[in-house]
């Protein structure tokens, strides 16, 4: 099959095109030939020596979180994930090789039906960045009608499904992005942006209950400036690896509640996420589409912080 693998950690000339075999299905692993995927922050770090990286035990590696496509053979004959069903969901990089190549295996509980009203670049672009949304806001926030929440990168791959649930279960939502972005984040349900290029934020956000932090402290102190904007007793859910490593002594000083967050495969909370999606209560926003040769290009777009929801990769062809 054909694939684009990492050879070593470093920058984007690591990423090579490659002829590999096809991986071989065993026990409740579903074989999936693999249209589209996409480009996560966590790909781009783990290329560049972060991220998983230290979990990467040999070289080449598949990198590529998110798949979406069609089943090729199933975990059992009766299985509902039938061969020739479309599917859509999220693997384990690097235990596990990613949707940067023609054929997956993956746990028949990291896959669920893709939605019907999706194409295959679009399904793609949502299990990680959906599902870590869904962990932050739904699990560990509790998001809820009066709520106040601080949403960090509103117009990112993540940071845009945040906005959109966030609203959807009753939270004020007000969320910091560019000034070309913040027509796009209102329309997400943002009830106030803060352009983050023209206004410090913690000067005007005050006494909220919840900062999702997108950011870290990878960038002007957005970590820690975003203390402030919270009421004691507050709290500070924090996502991207590594991008704050005082955050809970800094919390604890500031008299406010923190914890960072890490997404898991979840098929059976991406069907709810996709019951939502075919309802039309929450939308994927696909910046780009690259193929899968031009896969360096789409970790440049995504290192840059400057895409507005997804960069997907056609991979094959339906």
């Amino acid at each position: 099959m054909r694939a684009m693998v990492m050879t070593a950690i470093g920058g984007t000339e690591v990423l090579e095109a490659a002829e590999l075999p096809v991986p071989v299905r065993a026990g409740a692993e579903v074989l999936v030939r693999v249209h589209a995927t996409s480009v996560n922050p966590i790909d781009v770090k783990t290329r560049a020596g972060r991220g998983a990286a230290g979990a990467i035990r040999q070289y080449p590696a598949v990198l590529g979180y998110d798949i979406a496509g069609t089943v090729v053979e199933s975990a059992y004959q009766s299985h509902a994930l039938a061969p020739g069903r479309e599917v859509y969901g999220m693997t384990i990089v690097p235990r596990l090789d990613g949707g940067n190549a023609e054929y997956a295996a993956v746990p028949e509980l990291f896959l669920t039906p893709k939605p019907t009203t999706l194409s295959m670049t679009e399904a793609a672009a949502v299990p990680l960045a959906a599902l870590t949304a869904w962990g932050m806001v739904v699990d560990v926030a509790r998001a809820h009608e009066g709520q106040r929440m601080l949403i960090h990168a509103g117009a990112g791959g993540v940071g845009h499904f945040v906005v959109q649930l966030a609203a959807y279960f009753g939270a004020s939502v007000t969320a910091t992005c560019s000034t070309a972005n913040v027509s796009f984040v209102r329309e997400l349900g943002a009830a106030r942006v803060v352009d983050y290029t023209t206004t410090r934020f913690e000067h005007e956000v005050h006494d909220h209950d919840v900062v999702i932090d997108l950011i870290g402290n990878v960038h002007d102190d957005t970590g820690t400036r975003s203390l402030a904007a919270l009421r004691p007793g507050g709290l500070l859910v924090n996502a991207p690896t590594g991008s704050w490593p005082g955050m809970l002594d800094d919390a604890a000083a500031a008299g406010v509640r923190a914890t960072d967050y890490k997404v898991s495969p979840n098929g059976a909370t991406l069907a709810v996420i996709t019951r939502m999606i075919e309802a039309g209560d929450l939308r994927v926003h696909v910046d780009r589409v690259l193929p899968l040769d031009e896969l360096a290009e789409a970790h440049r777009l995504v290192e840059s912080g400057r895409t507005r929801g997804k960069i997907a990769i056609e991979v094959s062809r339906p």
